[in-house]
C-alpha cells in the first residue's frame, strides 16, 4: 500500500502528505529517498531533490548523444562516456523507490514515483493544483521566493517537471488520467485535500 503525491509547485504536497500519514499512521518518504539516492550517486541532497527541475535541454541532450555516437570529434577523456548525471539519478532513484515499495504504508512526494508505479494496483496517486495566483502568493509568503520572482520559478518549476516525466517515462504529467485522485488545495484548503485522500484510502481498507 503506497500514496504518491503529486503536485504543482507551491501546491502543499509536503503539507497534504504530512497530514495524511499523520491521520493513518504512514511514512512520508520526501527527504529519506532524496538522502538515499545522494549516498549511492555520490552526489549532494541539494542536487538530488533538484532532479526533477534540472531536466537537460534538448541542446544538452544532443550534445551528451553526440559525446557518446561520436566520440573521436571530442577530446577522449573518461568523462565523456560516463553516464549522463540526470539519467544516472533517475536510474537510481527508480531503484531506491523498487527497493523501498516492497515495505508498506508510505506517502511518495514527487519524484515522479506515480509514474514509476503506473502499473502497481496497490498504489493511490493523487494530484494537487492550485491557480497560479494563489500557489504565487504562496510561493512569496511561505517558501520564501521574492515577489517579482515568483510568477517565473512557478513557470519555470512546473514545465521543468513536466518535461522530466515525459523525458524519462515518456508520461504526461499533467494528464488527471494517470491519476486516481485530483485535488484542488485552493479550493479544498490543504486539510480538505488531506481528508479526502484520508476518507479514500480507509474505504479501501487501509
Amino acid at each position: 500500500m503506497i500514496i504518491t503525491i503529486s503536485r504543482q509547485y507551491a501546491a502543499g504536497g509536503s503539507d497534504v502528505a504530512q497530514r495524511v500519514a499523520n491521520a493513518l499512521g504512514w511514512t512520508v518518504v520526501d527527504d529519506a529517498l532524496i538522502d538515499q539516492v545522494a549516498e549511492r550517486s555520490g552526489i549532494t541532497p541539494e542536487e538530488v531533490a533538484s532532479l526533477e527541475e534540472r531536466v537537460p535541454s534538448f541542446l544538452e541532450r544532443l550534445a551528451q548523444s553526440s559525446a557518446l555516437s561520436f566520440p573521436e570529434f571530442l577530446v577522449s577523456t573518461p568523462e565523456v562516456l560516463e553516464e549522463p548525471q540526470e539519467l544516472k539519478l533517475a536510474r537510481i532513484t527508480r531503484d531506491v523507490v523498487a527497493e523501498l515499495g516492497r515495505r508498506d504504508r508510505l506517502i511518495f512526494v514527487g519524484r515522479a514515483v506515480a509514474a514509476m508505479l503506473a502499473h502497481d494496483t496497490t498504489s493511490l496517486h493523487v494530484r494537487l493544483v492550485a491557480s497560479k495566483e494563489h500557489r504565487t502568493r504562496l510561493a512569496t509568503e511561505r517558501l520564501g521566493v521574492p515577489e517579482e520572482d515568483a510568477p517565473q520559478v512557478l513557470e519555470d518549476t512546473d514545465r521543468n517537471r513536466e518535461r522530466y516525466h515525459d523525458e524519462f517515462y515518456a508520461r504526461d504529467w499533467n494528464d488527471p488520467v494517470n491519476y486516481h485522485m485530483v485535488l484542488n488545495t485552493e479550493l479544498l484548503g490543504v486539510a480538505g485535500a488531506a481528508d479526502l485522500v484520508v476518507t479514500y484510502a480507509r474505504s479501501l481498507g487501509w
